[in-house]
C-alpha cells in the first residue's frame, strides 16, 4: 500500500536522481496515453529544493497534515489554476493563457509537501464524458487505448491508472471525477459541495461543481482530501461542518435499474451480493426521481455556463481574432473560432432557458426538482447510512463510438449528477473487471459524511483491490506512481470477474 508499517511513504521523490528518472519514465508512458497537456515537474522540484534549503517550514505549513504528502507527485486538471502553468480548460480560446495565481486546493497540497508535476487533459471547460471534446489533444484509456478515458477529468484518471502519479485533482460538475475513475479502474471522490474551496477552479456551473481527488489508493485519497478541505476566505461558499457518525451498517441500493450494459449490470448485481457477504444490511429502494435528474441538471448547468462563459470576449485575455475591425466583431469571431461545438451548444441552451418569459418554465422548474431531490435524499438517509448505485450505464466506450453519441452520454449522467444536484459527497470505487475492462460503482452519503464513504470502500477492498493498468508496466512498488502500490486481486478472483 501507500504507507509502510512505520506509516512512512514507501517511495518519495526525495532526490534529484529519483526525480530525473521519474520525469523520463512518465514521458515515456504518456506518449501512448495523452493524459498531460503540460508536464514540467522540474520547475516545482527546484522550488521544493530551494524551500527545503531555506530551513523549517513556515507556520502556514505546520498543520497536522504537514509532510503527509512530502515528495509525492500529483497532477492537476487543467481547469484548476497553478501559477506559471497554462490554464487552457482544454479550449482553443485559452490555449495560450498562463495562470497568474494558484488555486487554494493546490496550494494546500504543496504546503503538505506534495509536488505538482503537470496539468491534465479534459473535455473543453469540463463539458463532456469522454475527454474527446478537448480541443488540444485526445486522451486514451490506459486499459485499452482504443477507448476513452471518460470525462471530463479523463486526463487525471488516466494519469493515475497508468501509474504516472499516485493522485490527481479533478473537478466534478455532474460526475466528471467519478465516471472517468470508473472507466480507468481507480477511486474518484466528489466531496460535499463547499467542503473544498473552489478558488482557482474555472467556473462552469458554480452551484454544482467542486474540486475532488482521484487515486488508486484509498490512504492517498483520504490524506489528500484531509489536506485540501476546509473554509477559504477567497470562496464564500466554502466551509466546514461536523458530519454524521462514520459508522456504516446499512447500504441502500436502487432496484430495477434499466438500461445498463451487460457488463455493468453483472458488476452491479455482483457488488450487491458482495456487500451482503461483507455483513452489510442491503436495502432495496425505489428512486423514481432519478428520471428527472437529467433535464434538471442540464437546465441548471447550461444556464450557469452561459453566464460564466460570457467573460470570454477575446478582449482582455484568451484567443483573439486579429482581423476583427471593431469590438463586436472581435467578440463574435473570437468566440466562434475559440469555442468548440459542445461549449457553444450549452451556452445557447443556457441562454434560451434564461430568456425573459422562459425562466419560470425551465430554470425555476429545474430548481424545484433539485429541491425535491435533496428532500428525497434526506428522507433516504434517515433509513440507510450509504447509497450505492452504478456510476455510468456502460464501461469505457470506443473513441468516436456511434453507440454513445453526445446525447446518449448526457442521458447516461443521471446516476452521477444526482450527487451534484443534492450537494452530497460521492465516491466511485472499482468493483472488478468485465470483458477485460474495469467496472466501477459509487457510494453516496449525507453531507459532510465522507468518512462513511471511505469506510465502505475500505471494507470492499476485502473483495477487490484495484490494480494499475498495463500501461504502468506492472511496477506497483517502484514505478513512477511514487508510492501507490495497488496490489491486484488473486488470479482466481481476477478471472472470476472477467467474462
Amino acid at each position: 500500500m501507500f504507507w509502510n508499517e512505520k506509516k512512512e511513504c514507501k517511495y518519495r521523490l526525495d532526490s534529484r536522481e529519483k526525480r530525473v528518472g521519474y520525469a523520463s519514465r512518465v514521458r515515456d508512458i504518456d506518449r501512448g496515453i495523452g493524459a498531460f497537456l503540460e508536464f514540467d515537474p522540474q520547475r516545482l522540484f527546484d522550488a521544493a529544493e530551494e524551500e527545503s534549503a531555506a530551513g523549517p517550514a513556515s507556520e502556514r505549513n505546520s498543520s497536522a497534515e504537514e509532510g503527509a504528502l512530502s515528495g509525492i507527485p500529483f497532477a492537476v486538471k487543467d481547469n484548476i489554476a497553478v501559477k506559471g502553468f497554462r490554464l487552457t480548460c482544454g479550449s482553443r480560446i485559452l490555449s495560450d493563457f498562463t495562470s497568474p495565481y494558484t488555486a487554494t486546493a493546490v496550494e494546500k497540497m504543496m504546503a503538505a509537501g506534495a509536488l505538482m508535476v503537470g496539468k491534465t487533459n479534459l473535455d473543453e471547460f469540463g463539458m463532456g464524458s469522454s475527454t474527446d471534446n478537448s480541443a488540444l489533444q485526445r486522451t486514451h484509456n490506459p486499459w485499452d487505448p482504443t477507448r476513452v478515458a471518460g470525462g471530463s477529468s479523463g486526463g487525471s484518471a488516466a494519469a493515475v491508472a497508468a501509474g504516472m502519479v499516485p493522485c490527481a485533482l479533478g473537478s466534478d460538475t455532474g460526475g466528471s471525477i467519478r465516471q472517468p475513475a470508473s472507466f480507468c479502474g481507480v477511486y474518484g471522490l466528489k466531496p460535499t459541495y463547499g467542503s473544498v474551496s473552489r478558488f482557482g477552479l474555472v467556473a462552469y456551473a458554480s452551484s454544482l461543481e467542486g474540486i475532488g481527488v482521484l487515486s488508486a489508493s484509498l490512504p492517498v485519497m483520504k490524506t489528500a482530501f484531509e489536506v485540501i478541505k476546509g473554509a477559504d476566505e477567497h470562496d464564500q461558499t466554502s466551509g466546514t461542518a461536523a458530519g454524521p457518525p462514520a459508522g456504516t451498517r446499512t447500504i441502500g441500493v436502487v432496484k430495477n435499474i434499466d438500461g445498463l450494459s451487460p457488463g455493468v449490470d453483472r458488476g452491479y448485481k455482483n457488488t450487491i451480493e458482495e456487500l451482503r457477504s461483507l455483513g452489510y444490511e442491503v436495502m432495496e429502494l425505489d428512486l423514481p426521481i432519478l428520471e428527472y435528474v437529467i433535464p434538471a441538471y442540464y437546465t441548471i448547468a447550461s444556464a450557469e455556463a452561459s453566464a460564466n462563459l460570457a467573460r470570454y470576449a477575446g478582449i482582455r485575455y484568451g484567443y483573439q481574432n486579429d482581423m476583427a475591425e471593431d469590438p463586436r466583431e472581435l467578440t463574435e469571431t473570437s468566440r466562434d473560432q475559440g469555442f468548440g461545438p459542445e461549449v457553444k451548444m450549452r451556452i445557447l441552451l443556457g441562454t434560451f432557458v434564461l430568456r425573459s418569459g422562459f425562466q419560470e418554465q425551465y430554470y425555476i422548474r429545474a430548481q424545484k426538482i433539485r429541491t425535491a431531490l435533496r428532500n428525497e435524499f434526506d428522507r433516504l438517509f434517515r433509513g440507510t447510512d450509504v447509497l450505492m448505485m452504478p456510476t455510468f450505464p456502460v464501461q469505457a466506450f470506443q473513441h468516436d463510438s456511434t453507440d454513445m453519441d453526445q446525447f446518449q452520454q448526457k442521458m447516461a449522467d443521471k446516476f452521477t449528477a444526482t450527487a451534484n444536484l443534492a450537494g452530497i459527497p460521492a465516491l466511485a470505487f472499482p468493483t472488478g473487471f468485465e470483458d477485460g475492462l474495469p467496472v466501477g460503482m459509487q457510494f453516496m452519503a449525507p453531507m459532510y459524511a465522507e468518512e462513511r464513504l471511505f469506510k465502505a470502500a475500505e471494507s470492499f477492498q476485502k473483495v477487490f483491490t484495484p490494480q494499475l493498468s498495463p500501461a504502468a508496466g506492472g511496477e506497483a512498488q517502484e514505478g513512477p506512481q511514487a508510492g501507490c502500490e495497488t496490489g491486484g486481486p488473486s488470479g482466481d478472483d481476477r478471472e472470476r470477474r472477467r467474462s
